[in-house]
């Protein structure tokens, strides 16, 4: 928790220096806060770096490719000369993904989680997918994932200005 909370006023205070007045001086400690809603409901003082980082993945101001990326160099796993991501790693990314929508009474149950894994790898023999398969599957917009582009759109469509008249 304590690593979390260093990294996230380092990074808020690096986002203050870049965009002056546009970050509220209390945003490390509410990130933390809802970091530790969502990955500590039993109050251990522990929150697994990885999902931390799937979280600000998600909620950063990135276009949705980039945080695709990201989330496929934080879950997957080298193997040999090719990077891959296993059922078990797409398990993890998804369980964290969403504490996202189940901070606010939307989560779905396990069953959605398999469910998509399972569409994920639908047609593959291999026990892992590379790169290019998993980014298909996410531009596809899964169900499980569908909040993560609905976000994204919205909030791309804050500083668009028609210059129209109304009556």
């Amino acid at each position: 928790m304590q690593q979390i909370s260093r990294m996230l006023t380092k990074l808020f205070q690096r986002a203050r220096l870049e965009k002056p007045g546009q970050v509220d001086p209390r945003a490390a400690e509410l990130t933390l806060g809802l970091l530790i809603a969502m990955y500590d409901r039993s109050g251990t003082g522990y929150v697994r770096s990885r999902s931390a980082a799937a979280a600000l993945i998600s909620l950063s101001g990135d276009t949705l490719l980039a945080k695709y990326r990201a989330f496929f160099q934080f879950y997957a796993v080298p193997d040999g000369k090719e990077t891959l991501i296993t059922r078990s790693a797409l398990r993890s990314l998804l369980t964290d993904l969403n504490q996202i929508p189940a901070i606010v009474g939307e989560g779905c149950t396990l069953s959605c989680v398999e469910i998509a894994i399972h569409d994920c790898f639908h047609g593959v023999l291999n026990a892992a997918i590379v790169e290019e398969k998993f980014l298909s599957w996410l531009r596809s917009e899964p169900a499980i994932l569908l909040w993560l582009p609905t976000c994204y759109r919205l909030s791309a469509t804050e500083m668009v200005s028609h210059q129209a008249r109304c009556r």
